[in-house]
């Protein structure tokens, strides 16, 4: 035992810091145990794993100090390295604490079926361009939480602290949002659009259409793309069914829809609604997407504003059916010169579509499995595209999804590519 203050209370520290991370290597007290068993077990194993590494370099972290401690070491140098395992402490239980979560919102079981259907349907999604390109389908993990709107954090992408990437796609879904979870796509459209690289060459095109018909806010476009490429990857999915939700979610009064925030990815809401709209009329012509324009047109008509939002707006509207072609038809490096459209066809999804599935296949279209991994996003679709007015519909309308979506959860997921 050291008689000096300073390397006393150093140890007590050290002893502190260590016993705070064995603590955190406990992670069925971060997430019940029935909530890790509610996922997949490859994902289960994927999501433990990368945590349990973060833990056990923290845990190697704090051995080194120690020994340090005990051969002599300076104490200011020992101390300088006790303050940045606290540093990497506090990284890592950030990161523990998200998983844990995440993973802690399937407690209750029939939610944590639902959200596993969800979880297979998302890499359903992201395997219909990323396979057959030659990428690996990263494995999901969805999750509810508050707010308005959902949110993704990419596999791949570095996390805060040690320990390596992001091992899944982690989408967030909202819970007012759960009976119509066709941000999912969008959600996943980000995670597509990073491992192709579309974003860029995107964004280069959307620019030389602005510049040939806008004369305000021409040089914003590019700064969307990001956010315009998974709208589309949406589209392209779920056809019209993710469009309503999105207005809802975005919606606000004339001067919150048309306000362009410096910085913000996404473009203003009535452009984006609008933009949806367009590539709705682009591929199906005519439709209920022409009553949801005529409302918002009524709510929130830029002609009758005069900030900047609604001037860019009134600019942008007369474009976004070139837009809408660009972003669909053209090809791109991306897609190894093929169009978004050539890999995910949204006439699949499209109302006719719909309607003649629905009338040949019958009772069984929400109890067949083999149609279920055959064509998951045109059931979503189905499911999720009419709008019921009466609470006690669109009560009954969720029920019949989670139902579909509770189904699913059992599914593996898809292997890399």
């Amino acid at each position: 035992m050291t008689d000096r203050p300073d390397e006393r209370e150093l140890r007590a520290e050290l002893a502190h810091w260590r016993g705070a991370v064995a603590a955190l290597s406990d992670l069925d007290t971060v997430a019940a145990p029935a909530a890790w068993a509610m996922l997949e077990d490859y994902l289960r194993s994927r999501v433990r794993a990368r945590l349990e590494r973060s833990i056990a370099e923290l845990a190697a972290q704090g051995s080194a100090i120690a020994l340090a401690l005990d051969l002599g070491e300076p104490l200011g140098r020992v101390r300088a390295r006790l303050l940045g395992l606290r540093r990497d402490y506090v990284r890592v239980e950030t990161v523990v604490d998200f998983y844990g979560d995440a993973v802690g919102s399937r407690t209750n079981a029939r939610l944590g079926r639902v959200l596993g259907g969800l979880d297979t349907l998302a890499c359903d999604s992201m395997e219909v361009i990323l396979r057959p390109l030659g990428h690996e389908v990263p494995p999901a993990l969805v999750y509810v939480d508050k707010g308005m709107g959902a949110a993704i954090l990419r596999a791949g992408v570095r996390l805060w602290g040690p320990g390596g990437p992001s091992p899944v796609a982690a989408i967030k879904l909202t819970r007012h949002n759960l009976g119509h979870p066709t941000a999912l796509f969008h959600e996943t459209g980000h995670q597509v659009a990073a491992q192709t690289g579309w974003v860029p060459q995107l964004a280069d095109a959307l620019d030389a259409v602005a510049a040939r018909h806008a004369s305000v806010g021409a040089d914003l476009w590019g700064g969307w793309a990001g956010e315009i490429a998974a709208d589309v990857h949406a589209f392209v999915l779920a056809g019209w069914s993710p469009v309503p939700a999105l207005a809802r979610v975005v919606d606000g009064s004339p001067s919150v829809v048309h306000r362009i925030r410096v910085g913000d990815p996404h473009p203003p809401a009535w452009l984006r609604v609008m933009f949806n709209v367009a590539l709705c009329r682009a591929v199906y012509g005519a439709g209920p997407w022409d009553d949801l324009s005529r409302t918002w047109l009524e709510r929130h008509d830029p002609r009758r504003m005069d900030s900047a939002g609604a001037r860019v707006a009134a600019a942008g509207l007369p474009m976004l059916p070139a837009l809408a072609e660009t972003c669909l038809v053209r090809r791109y490096p991306a897609f190894c010169g093929r169009a978004i459209t050539a890999l995910a066809d949204p006439e699949l999804v499209s109302p006719v579509a719909l309607d003649a599935l629905e009338h040949r296949i019958g009772p069984a279209l929400l109890t067949s499995a083999h149609l279920a991994r055959r064509r998951p996003m045109q059931l979503v679709a189905l499911l999720t595209r009419d709008q019921p007015s009466d609470p006690t519909h669109a009560a009954a309308a969720t029920r019949r999804l989670h139902d579909w979506l509770a189904r699913l959860a059992p599914i593996p997921l898809p292997s890399a590519a």
